[in-house]
């Protein structure tokens, strides 16, 4: 089989496959997950760290102006001790998330989704103590990123499950 022929194939084949499974795209125009798209009321933020998460958040899911749905979690982080120096100075710590989460309908209260995500982020705390706090910080914010990116995969995949 020539190189063009197999092109053809397989992108005949590429057509055929989703049309034939019911295959949605999740981020396509009438894909599930723009079904959330401004429809989920984000808890507000308490602390420099839920401010970051809330604002990614509504980076991937926009403003919860039309709400159809209420998105509650409950952070928790700790600050992990990696390495130590010969003078017992610590000079590189993990921070580690987890983010439980529900999902409610706002119109039945019921919860429609929940679960928990975790992952982790790392700095080193070597330098003069701003530069230090200044490393936490930016890990922090990187950790919530990370936080949120994985909640919105979970959310638009649940969100997929119920499409009909």
């Amino acid at each position: 089989m020539s190189s063009s022929d197999r092109r053809t194939f397989l992108s005949g084949l590429a057509a055929f496959v989703p049309a034939g499974c019911g295959f949605r795209p999740l981020h396509g125009t009438e894909g599930a997950g723009g079904d959330l798209r401004g429809r989920v009321a984000i808890a507000p933020p308490e602390t420099r760290d839920t401010f970051v998460l809330n604002a990614r958040l509504e980076d991937r899911l926009g403003r919860g102006e039309a709400a159809a749905y209420s998105l509650s979690y409950d952070l928790s982080t700790r600050r992990v001790s990696l390495a130590i120096s010969r003078t017992q100075d610590t000079t590189r710590y993990n921070i580690e998330g987890a983010l439980r989460f529900a999902l409610r309908d706002l119109s039945t209260g019921a919860v429609v989704q929940s679960g928990q995500v975790q992952s982790f982020t790392g700095y080193s705390a070597t330098g003069t103590p701003m530069a230090a706090q200044v490393a936490e910080n930016d890990a922090r914010a990187r950790l919530m990123v990370i936080l949120a990116d994985q909640l919105v995969t979970r959310l638009m995949a649940g969100a997929a499950g119920r499409a009909p």
